[in-house]
């Protein structure tokens, strides 16, 4: 049995994409048992996403035969939880919604990972999370002054306000269940969680301290103590001298304590005049050499590091921040890390459908020649 604070609790995960399996994968990583559903005509291959299938167990079942999904319905009944990312209406055509299986299993919890909700004009509509955080408001605020907004890869709607929403509203309704018997539908739209991300920047439009345009607050660049500079070799650094000691820390490093430009750090009004100057300071110097001359200072300023040299930094290393995957490079290691119940270390995700034929036995009650037929047929794989 496989330890962590969700170890005993299992998961059923309708294949998909994204934010469904990142969700999956936060709670394997915890000790869930998560059975990830796949289609037959992929069983025998490897998946296509090693890092958010791994700690899985796979079957490949065929959800669009009746049989299938009748299998399936068996394994769902067998479960604490399920996750499912496809369009509103989809799994109920299937034979799988949340209707039909909670009349099967009473306590289960229902996670359902959409863009726009299961309701709302747009809810039929296809989308990606670029088009989700357009909507709830977070892409515009992700822009230079009087510059095009930047997608910040998929990290805001797929993942922080979609898959790890999920995850935190799946273990609240399994909660909920393990108290009073009663499961229910966890309804996690990406525009949703995207709104909630932004919690704070619309405590600070309330207040005034925020103006609704970008690259010209406090925490969207636009403030020169908070921003990324260029340097000589063409690498970047991040500063984020906000507080007065980090900003006179800031200013020690690199001899600017005297000049009157920095005297008042919160005036607006000299913002542009203080990155100038801190734009052609930092571009005298490579990345590396401003690491050397900041570190230890208590300034604030890092290094901006690529993905490959962010796996290899001594800081991330000394914590074990990253893992050596089974494919051979660089990974996330599980996280966040408890002291009474740590997890164990994730395992390579599997081949698709390696674990059908055990899993339709252990779980949902089949026997061993009931699902040679459903392999003979195409159903299984």
């Amino acid at each position: 049995m496989s330890a962590g604070p969700l170890a005993g609790v299992r998961v059923v995960e309708l294949g998909g994409l994204g934010p469904g399996p990142f969700c999956g994968m936060l709670l394997a990583d915890l000790g869930a048992e998560v059975i990830r559903v796949d289609r037959p005509a992929d069983a025998g291959r490897a998946t296509r996403h090693p890092v958010l299938h791994r700690s899985r167990t796979s079957v490949a079942v065929d959800l669009k035969h009746p049989e299938g999904s009748e299998a399936v319905r068996r394994v769902i009944a067998g479960a604490d939880a399920v996750i499912e990312g496809f369009r509103p209406g989809a799994v109920e055509r299937l034979g799988l919604g949340p209707d039909v299986c909670l009349a099967g299993n009473p306590k289960l919890v229902y996670g359902r990972m959409t863009g726009w909700g299961q309701d709302g004009p747009l809810a039929q509509e296809p989308g990606h999370d670029i088009n989700y955080i357009a909507l709830a408001g977070a892409l515009h605020a992700i822009a230079p002054a009087d510059g095009d907004p930047v997608p910040p890869v998929n990290l805001v709607g797929d993942f922080g306000g979609g898959g790890m929403l999920l995850a935190l509203g799946l273990v609240s309704a399994l909660l909920h269940a393990r108290t009073t018997g009663q499961g229910q539908v966890v309804d996690a739209a990406m525009t949703d969680g995207t709104a909630l991300l932004l919690a704070m920047t619309y405590g600070f439009l309330a207040q005034g301290a925020w103006e609704d345009r970008p690259g010209v607050n406090l925490l969207d660049g636009g403030a020169p103590f908070y921003a990324v500079y260029r340097c000589a070799d063409g690498g970047h650094v991040a500063v984020g001298a906000i507080e007065p000691q980090f900003y006179a820390a800031l200013l020690d490093v690199l001899g600017l304590r005297d000049d009157e430009r920095f005297a008042r750090q919160r005036d607006r009004a000299n913002w542009p005049a203080m990155k100038a100057v801190l734009k052609e300071t930092f571009a005298s110097r490579t990345r590396d050499d401003w690491s050397v001359a900041f570190e230890g200072k208590g300034a604030c300023v890092t290094p901006v590091l690529s993905l490959t040299e962010a796996a290899g930094h001594p800081h991330n290393t000394a914590r074990g921040t990253h893992r050596r995957g089974a494919h051979g490079g660089p990974e996330p290691a599980p996280a966040p890390r408890f002291s009474a119940t740590p997890a164990d270390e994730p395992v390579p995700a599997p081949v698709i459908g390696a674990h059908t034929a055990d899993v339709l036995t252990a779980v949902a009650g089949f026997t061993d020649d009931e699902v040679d037929t459903l392999r003979r047929k195409g159903i299984v794989g």
